[in-house]
């Protein structure tokens, strides 16, 4: 056997409930909450979360916006970027997740942070994007940015699992660099 055909392919015993337990208890140990808009994922960053025990203290709630003019009226997306661009684009992600926060605020007090999800998971390209396409919002008090694109292999089902698992990854990575940079002794 040639070792020129071997490859390492890393992997992770890390779960879905593992990362969105550490947004829930990072979000918890600040006091700050989250709200998510979803496109592609239907719901599934929300039920990742609401699996964790205690989601209630930092989950807002957040809206499904499968349908385009969803995106557009309770999150606020440019209808001219989407005609422009269509909906599979790192600006729409950002507004989304924007959106989130502001559709999540009550009682005058701010959602903290917002995870927005589009993307194409198939059977059929979308707005000239392959399937797999995939960009993820992330908007916060200091700012917002959009990570992707991604393009994630493999059915639909599998399209959308990565999508979830990579937003919750992502707002994990947000959350722990802000905490990091919160805890830093100053010189």
């Amino acid at each position: 056997m040639a070792s020129s055909n071997l490859q390492y392919i890393p992997r992770s015993t890390e779960t879905l409930l593992d990362i969105a337990a550490d947004v829930i208890r990072l979000l918890r140990a600040t006091g700050e909450t989250v709200g998510v808009a979803e496109s592609l994922t239907a719901g599934g960053v929300m039920t990742a979360l609401t699996s964790v025990p205690g989601a209630s203290a930092a989950f807002r709630g957040g809206v499904v916006s499968y349908a385009t003019p969803l995106k557009q009226l309770p999150l606020s997306v440019d209808a001219g970027l989407i005609a422009r661009e269509g909906v599979i684009h790192a600006d729409v992600a950002i507004q989304m997740a924007e959106g989130a926060r502001t559709a999540t605020t009550f009682d005058d007090i701010p959602t903290t942070w917002g995870a927005g999800t589009t993307g194409v998971a198939g059977p059929d390209s979308q707005d000239g994007k392959p399937v797999g396409t995939v960009f993820i919002g992330i908007a916060s008090p200091d700012g917002s940015w959009a990570c992707g694109p991604f393009s994630f292999p493999g059915p639909r089902e599998r399209v959308r699992a990565a999508t979830v698992v990579e937003a919750l990854s992502r707002l994990r990575d947000a959350l722990a660099a802000r905490s990091a940079a919160s805890t830093k002794p100053r010189s």
